[in-house]
């Protein structure tokens, strides 16, 4: 007994050496998103704002300062600004990938640890990349789509924003499509925006008198093309199918909704990975530099109610 008493005294010492150790090396994460503008970033948002607080409850040396821009532009000032200040490492969420790329170098030239998370840049500048499986995305919605009408049928593509991630996703979509009569009749962007979809599903109604079903990249623009369809009343369209895992969106899988069977995942919580390998990084020193790309996985009937979180934002 007593030498487990000692054991445990000498654990403690250890951990509040290590807590100490922490406390005494203060060091600052910035942490630049994009605002609140639709679903998907309002749940990237809120969940970085739970992660820095853990984050400096976990670290008491660490800072976290979570800074959120309406556009590509007024990112790119912030972290001018950010970086200003003085910081250790950056988390970013890049508003568009080509706009930000050399804002991000300047970053990186001070020495400063860069992760970048979901969009892609053009040149792989970041220290860490953390995403979803963008291909997968694409590939594990065209295999559905494929299966669910037979292999045959006209649907129509809602992209997101003429980015990397968005290429990657279409690209996959497209060639997991080879071998079928499943073709893809029209193709517009919808800047993952519920209202812009709406809009965009619209015309497509208006162009074509016949739709089986629909693939959009984003589970906000997914209630808009249903309310769209909805709207002008048609029945031909067989199912919608989103992505990213928006809690709407499961529980009408969870519930048999006829028009969204099924919902991939793309987690918001993305960056909330981000900040903690980041700050693994920075305290632990563990080797988390490349890539951390999360599954793609297919929300079905079966297993919705594991992926259907009802206090989450999105």
């Amino acid at each position: 007994m007593r030498k487990l008493i000692t054991g445990l005294l000498a654990a403690g010492f250890i951990a509040a050496a290590g807590l100490a150790a922490h406390a005494a090396d203060t060091k600052t994460i910035a942490v630049s998103i994009p605002a609140a503008d639709h679903g998907w970033t309002g749940g990237v948002v809120y969940h970085a704002q739970e992660e820095a607080k853990a984050l400096e409850a976990r670290y008491p040396g660490l800072k976290v300062v979570v800074k959120t821009s309406p556009d590509g532009a007024s990112q790119a000032n912030a972290l001018e600004d950010l970086t200003t200040q003085g910081i250790d490492a950056l988390v970013t969420l890049p508003h568009n990938s080509d706009e930000l790329t050399d804002p991000l170098k300047a970053v990186k030239a001070k020495g400063i640890f860069v992760t970048v998370v979901d969009r892609a840049l053009r040149e792989p500048i970041q220290d860490l990349y953390v995403a979803g499986n963008n291909p997968a995305l694409g590939t594990v919605s065209a295999a559905y789509v494929k299966e669910k009408l037979g292999g045959k049928g006209d649907i129509v593509v809602i992209r997101g924003l003429p980015i990397v991630i968005d290429e990657q996703r279409v690209n996959a979509f497209n060639e997991g499509l080879k071998g079928s009569d499943v073709k893809v009749i029209d193709s517009q962007f919808g800047n993952w925006s519920r209202d812009d979809a709406f809009k965009v599903m619209q015309d497509f109604l208006t162009k074509h008198p016949k739709i089986d079903a629909v693939w959009c990249q984003d589970d906000d623009m997914a209630l808009g093309v249903l309310e769209a369809i909805k709207q002008a009343n048609r029945s031909d369209i067989k199912f919608v199918v989103g992505g990213a895992g928006m809690k709407d969106m499961v529980k009408k899988v969870m519930d048999g909704d006829s028009m969204i069977p099924v919902d991939v995942l793309y987690p918001p919580a993305m960056v909330a990975v981000a900040m903690d390998l980041t700050a693994a990084h920075l305290y632990d020193k563990l080797p988390v530099r490349g890539n951390y790309i999360l599954d793609a996985t297919l929300v079905t009937k079966e297993n919705a109610k594991d992926f259907y979180y009802p206090d989450s934002p999105f």
